[in-house]
C-alpha cells in the first residue's frame, strides 16, 4: 500500500472512531472544530485522488447523491408485523400458545425492548461494511435508501471486532423530542407549516431525493435484531450485546425477565417513565429469549410465534359524528364508515373511522350527531370506542343500516353465522367489479404495474374493463387517450400485462379474489390439486382434507366455482395462457421427499442454505427452523449447530449430507 493511500484510510479510520465515541458512546475525545479540520482534509484528499473511493467513508455522511426512484428490494427474510396484547391476560394467552410448541417446557425467559415509534429498517453488511439499507415496505420487499442512511451517525459505516463474514441487523429509524421541536421552530419562524409528528416526519425524511438534504434531518437510529442464515447465538440477550460490541446503537433499555410477572413490572415501568424518555415510544416488545426455542416457535403466515408487542393504552380524544357512509368492498362486503369532525389525535388529524359492521353501529346505538370518543387502534387506524350520551340531542334520529346496495341497489343479504351484509349482485355491481380488478393486479398477486384506481375506473367507465380477463385485450390505442396518459404509460402497463403471464399457479389462483383465500391458503391449495381443473371439480370432503382448510373456506371455493360467469373467466384466461397448473417437473419430483421434514444446519460449499430449501420444497418435502420428534433428517455442513446435533442424537433423528441428500433426489 502506498503512502498516500494508507494516509487516507488511517484518517477514515480515525473519523469512523470518533463518530463511534460521540454517537454511540455520548464520550467524544475531539472537539468539534478538530473534527470538521479532519472531515474537511479526508473530503480534500478523496476528491484530489478520486481511485482511493470508498463507499463507506466518514464522508459519505454528509450526502451528495440525488436518487429519482428507489429500488424495490424483495427481503431475504420477510420482516414480519408483531401481534399486539392490551392487557396480562393476552400475554399469559401468548405463553400458554408457547408452552404448547415447546414440549416439556414449563417455564420460559423473556428479553422485553422498548417499542420505538418510528420507521423499520434492515441493514446488510459484508466483511465489516454496509452494503444496503432497506425498508420494511410491506414485510415482503422494501425501497433502497441505503445513500440517505449512510447520513445517519448512528448508523455504522464500518464494525469493529469479530464480526460474521455476512449477515443482516434490523432496528428503527426516528427523530428524537427535542430534535423534532427545534425542527419545528425554525419552520414556523420561516413561515413554513410545522410537521404533525416525529414518525411520519422520519419517514418522509428517509424517501427525501437529496442524500445531502436528509444529512441536514436529525435522524438516528437503534438496532435491535440479528438475523443471518446460520443462528449465531444462543440468546436474543447475547445477540444485543454482542451487536453493541460490533459498534451498533443499542439502547440500554432492555431487561431479561424470568417469568410473566416481571415483564409486568417491566411494562408498568416504562408505562409511567415513558414521557421521560428522549423518544416516542409506543409499547414494549416481548420476545423468548433462547433462539433455539424461536427456532423452534416459528412464524404464522403474519407474526413470528415467539414474539409479542404490548401496546400501552391509546389517547383518546372526543368529536362530533357528522354522517355515516357505506362502502362496497370487492367481495360485495358492506362498511359503514363514520365521518368525523376533523380532530388532532396522535399527530395526525382524524377525519373517518370504520364502524366495520351493523353490530358496531347497534353496539353503539349511534344516533346522527352523537359526540364519539375515538382513539387509534394499533396506534394506527382511528376507531370509535364510546359515545358520550351526556351530549346526545334528544331528539336526535337513530343511525340506521341500509337495506340495499349503495351502489347498484341490490337487495342486502346477511348470513347468520357472519357479521358483515353483502351485495350478492357479484356480476353487475361497480365497486366489485373494480375492486377485484385492483386485487387481482396488485403486487402480491398478478403485479401489474402502473394501472392505478383512476385509471382502472376510467376504463370501466368506456367499457373496456368489465372484469380481469379484459385486461389481456386492452391495448396501447385503448390506453393513451385517456386523461393523464401519455404513450410511454400505455406501453409500460401492456408490457406489465403480458409479462404477468408468467406468473406462477398459486398467485394466479391468489389473484381470483375467492372470499377467505390468502396467499398461504392458495399455497396448499395448489399443493393438493396441481391445477384449475381439479379444484374446479373438488367437493366438500377433499377440500375439508387440505391442511389449514376448514369449513368456511371450502364453502366459498364451492361458491366461487360454482357460478357460470367465474368458470367463463377463467376459461378465458386458460386460453390466454395464464399458468393454472404446476409445472411438469414439479408434478414428476414432487413425491420423492413427500411427507419427510428436514432440518438445515451449517455451511455448504456450492449451494445456500435457501437454495437447499427450495430443492426440498420443490421434491414434496418441508423445512423446520428447529429439530423436533417429527423431523426426520438434519441435513448438516461445516459448522454444524452444536445444540441442533445434540438434539438430533437425542431424538435419533438421521443426520446426512449435503451429498446424501443430493444423492436423495436424483441430482
Amino acid at each position: 500500500m502506498n503512502l498516500l493511500r494508507k494516509k487516507i484510510e488511517d484518517l477514515r479510520k480515525e473519523l469512523h472512531e470518533h463518530n463511534h465515541n460521540y454517537y454511540m458512546l455520548d464520550m467524544p475525545t475531539i472537539s468539534d472544530y478538530d473534527f470538521d479540520i479532519k472531515l474537511k482534509k479526508l473530503i480534500e484528499l478523496e476528491n484530489k485522488y478520486p481511485e482511493y473511493f470508498d463507499a463507506n467513508s466518514p464522508s459519505q455522511r454528509v450526502g451528495g447523491s440525488i436518487t429519482k426512484i428507489f429500488d424495490t428490494v424483495v427481503h431475504q427474510f420477510p420482516m414480519y408485523s408483531l401481534n399486539n396484547s392490551y392487557s396480562k391476560k393476552d400475554l399469559n394467552d401468548w405463553q400458554e400458545r408457547i408452552l404448547k410448541k415447546i414440549p416439556g417446557k414449563e417455564k420460559v425467559e423473556y428479553l422485553c425492548e422498548l417499542k420505538f415509534d418510528g420507521v423499520s429498517i434492515n441493514l446488510t453488511y459484508e466483511k465489516g461494511s454496509l452494503v444496503s439499507a432497506v425498508t420494511r415496505g410491506d414485510g415482503v420487499e422494501g425501497d433502497n435508501v441505503t445513500e440517505n442512511v449512510k447520513t445517519i451517525n448512528t448508523i455504522p459505516l464500518k464494525l469493529k471486532g469479530d464480526f460474521p463474514e455476512k449477515f443482516q441487523i434490523r432496528g428503527e429509524i426516528f427523530i428524537e423530542k427535542d430534535d423534532f421541536d427545534k425542527m419545528n421552530s425554525l419552520r414556523i419562524k420561516n413561515g413554513i407549516e410545522p410537521y404533525m409528528n416525529p414518525r411520519n416526519t422520519a419517514s418522509g425524511s428517509l424517501k427525501l431525493q437529496d442524500s445531502k438534504e436528509v444529512a441536514n434531518r436529525p435522524l438516528t437510529c437503534y438496532l435491535f435484531q440479528i438475523v443471518s442464515e446460520n443462528q449465531l447465538f444462543d440468546t436474543q440477550l447475547m445477540s444485543l450485546q454482542k451487536a453493541s460490541e460490533w459498534g451498533f446503537n443499542v439502547s440500554n433499555t432492555y431487561r431479561l425477565c424470568k417469568n410473566l410477572d416481571e415483564v409486568a413490572d417491566y411494562i408498568n415501568y416504562w408505562d409511567n417513565k415513558k414521557d421521560d424518555l428522549k423518544y416516542e415510544i409506543d409499547g414494549i416488545v416481548v420476545k423468548v429469549n433462547d433462539l433455539d426455542y424461536q427456532n423452534e416457535l416459528g412464524f404464522t403466515s403474519k407474526f413470528p410465534r415467539w414474539s409479542i408487542a404490548y401496546k400501552f393504552q391509546t389517547e383518546k380524544i372526543s368529536t362530533k359524528l357528522k354522517s355515516v357512509t357505506f362502502q362496497v368492498g370487492r367481495t360485495g362486503a358492506i362498511t359503514p364508515v363514520a365521518n368525523l369532525e376533523p380532530v388532532l389525535l396522535g399527530g395526525t388529524y382524524v377525519k373517518r373511522a370504520s364502524l366495520h359492521n351493523y353490530d358496531q353501529i347497534k353496539k353503539f346505538d349511534l344516533h346522527h350527531d352523537d359526540h364519539v370518543v375515538i382513539e387509534k387502534g394499533g396506534e394506527i387506524i382511528p376507531k370509535i370506542t364510546s359515545v358520550l350520551l351526556g351530549k346526545r340531542n334528544p331528539y336526535s334520529k337513530t343511525i340506521k343500516f341500509i337495506e340495499n346496495c349503495p351502489s347498484c341497489d341490490e337487495l342486502l343479504v346477511k348470513k347468520n353465522d357472519e357479521a358483515h351484509h353483502y351485495c350478492v349482485n357479484f356480476e353487475k355491481c361497480p365497486p366489485q367489479i373494480k375492486g377485484r380488478i385492483q386485487h387481482f393486479i396488485s403486487r402480491k398477486a398478478m403485479d401489474i404495474s402502473g394501472l392505478g384506481e383512476e385509471t382502472i375506473d376510467l376504463l370501466y367507465k368506456n367499457g373496456l374493463l368489465l372484469n380481469y380477463a379484459d385486461l389481456y385485450n386492452l391495448k396501447i390505442e385503448d390506453i393513451s387517450p385517456l386523461e393523464r396518459m401519455a404513450e410511454k404509460s400505455a406501453q409500460n402497463i401492456i408490457f406489465a400485462i403480458d409479462k404477468s403471464r408468467e406468473v406462477e399457479f398459486e398467485r394466479v389462483l391468489f389473484a381470483l379474489g375467492i372470499r377467505f383465500v390468502g396467499q398461504t391458503v392458495a399455497k396448499k391449495i395448489v399443493k393438493a390439486f396441481e391445477n384449475i381443473d381439479n379444484l374446479m371439480s373438488a367437493d366438500y370432503e377433499s377440500l375439508m382434507e387440505v391442511e389449514e382448510i376448514g369449513e368456511k373456506i371450502s364453502k366459498s371455493i364451492l361458491e366461487f366455482f360454482s357460478s357460470i360467469e367465474n368458470k367463463k373467466i377463467i376459461n378465458r384466461l386458460q386460453k390466454i395462457g395464464l399458468k393454472f397448473q404446476i409445472s411438469r417437473s414439479d408434478n414428476i419430483s414432487k413425491t420423492i421427499l413427500s411427507g419427510d421434514s428436514f432440518v438445515i444446519s451449517g455451511k455448504f460449499k456450492n449451494l445456500s442454505r435457501n437454495e437447499i430449501a427450495t430443492l426440498i420444497e420443490s421434491n414434496g418435502g418441508k423445512t423446520t427452523s428447529s429439530v423436533t420428534s417429527k423431523t426426520n433428517y438434519l441435513l448438516g455442513g461445516e459448522d454444524i449447530g452444536p445444540s441442533k446435533l445434540t438434539r438430533a442424537n437425542d431424538l435419533n433423528v438421521k443426520i446426512i449430507s449435503i451429498e446424501e441428500f443430493l444423492e436423495m433426489i436424483n441430482i
